[in-house]
């Protein structure tokens, strides 16, 4: 025979171990409460980089035929100094819209890939400059043209706008006809013009 004492211990031991399982299930299906997470602050990006990543963009802007897009990092007040021998285009709004002029003449897409890119700051003035090519369609023909841009930018709030850019084309001797013909230097010096 079991005495008294022994059955006391037995149920209180199944009592307390009910409890404490009890708990522990209890536990399990309360959901830990998420964690209070606010999004950590995004690292500053070294100036360079983050210039390149705008040149980028407004490339990209630019192919895409985005005007608005692209002057997102333009200043209303930016110059642009063409390849041609014409006055600087001063103004967003002069820029864009001979821009639009200019892009009805290119038929299908136009592709810019840019190299070669060199980005310097001090203080809030900074200034890139790189290698592109340009290709498209231009009067049912392949239209492809190289050159170099300097980008001057100004640091206006928290972004850096362009206030200047300067495009230059690069002449190719291949589009001017045969160059094999040389000519020959006469074997006398010409006589110096009459006053």
């Amino acid at each position: 025979m079991i005495p008294p004492s022994a059955w006391v211990r037995c149920f209180t031991a199944v009592i307390i171990i009910l409890f404490f399982s009890s708990a522990a299930a209890a536990q399990k299906k309360k959901k830990n409460p998420p964690l209070e997470t606010s999004p950590m602050p995004a690292m500053p990006m070294p100036v360079p980089d983050l210039i390149d990543n705008n040149i980028g963009e407004m490339l990209g802007a630019f192919q895409a035929g985005n005007i608005e897009a692209m002057h997102k990092y333009y200043s209303d007040a930016a110059v642009f100094v063409r390849s041609t021998y014409e006055p600087p285009v001063v103004g967003w709004q002069n820029y864009a819209a001979l821009t639009q002029q200019q892009r009805a003449a290119f038929q299908g897409g136009i592709s810019v890939i840019r190299k070669n890119t060199s980005i310097y700051s001090r203080g809030d003035v900074a200034w890139a400059s790189y290698q592109f090519q340009f290709d498209s369609t231009y009067a049912g023909k392949p239209y492809t043209a190289r050159g170099q841009t300097t980008l001057v930018f100004t640091k206006e709030g928290d972004n850096w706008l362009i206030v200047h850019n300067h495009t230059s084309l690069v002449f190719d001797p291949s589009m001017c006809g045969d160059q094999t013909q040389t000519q020959q230097a006469p074997q006398t010096p010409p006589a110096p013009a009459k006053p």
